[in-house]
């Protein structure tokens, strides 16, 4: 019996491992690869100053593809809170693009869930006019990229757990410890 439920725990962690991968080989296809400088772009924030790529020069850059009609995006809000917490230094960045129309809606529920990083929207639909979700090639959210401070992709994602094991590595070379 005890064999039993040692071989089920082995295929449910196995099982999960591949789902997991599933994620990226099925959502994150398209994505900008690694390597690949990442395109500029100039978005304003929720207050309507623009922001742009260049703004960040010489750090890490999160950028998270989201909106907050997104179920998935509205699952991943708790641990990217946890991620800007930890990690959100002078050389690592994070901001949030959102792919919503609606200013007042986005403002309400930055606000809500205490979302601290940077949000920019251009204020068009997905997949209807929004630049630098095509730019990005962003054909599923939540996509998350994070970019080196050289301006190329270092990961192109759906899975927020690759965020953080690379920001792990990231402020473990760089010195940057959890807050």
């Amino acid at each position: 019996m005890k064999r039993l439920f040692t071989l089920l725990a082995l295929f449910a962690a196995v099982s999960v491992s591949v789902l997991a991968q599933d994620d990226d080989a099925k959502y994150a296809a398209d994505l900008l690869k690694k390597g690949t400088v990442a395109p500029a772009f100039k978005i304003p924030d929720t207050k309507g100053v623009p922001h742009s790529l260049a703004d960040f020069k010489g750090s890490y850059v999160v950028l998270d593809f989201w909106a907050t009609w997104c179920p998935d995006c509205r699952k991943d809000v708790p641990k990217m809170k946890e991620l800007y917490a930890a990690y959100a230094s002078s050389n690592i960045a994070f901001v949030g693009i959102s792919l919503d129309t609606d200013a007042d809606a986005l403002n309400r529920f930055v606000a809500d869930n205490g979302m601290e990083w940077l949000q920019l929207s251009e204020l068009k639909k997905w997949k209807q006019g929004a630049e630098t979700a095509d730019a990005y090639q962003v054909k599923w959210i939540p996509s998350l990229y994070v970019i080196a401070p050289d301006g190329r992709v270092v990961l192109s994602t759906v899975m927020i757990d690759k965020v953080e094991q690379l920001l792990r590595q990231i402020s473990a070379v760089s010195g940057i410890r959890d807050r």
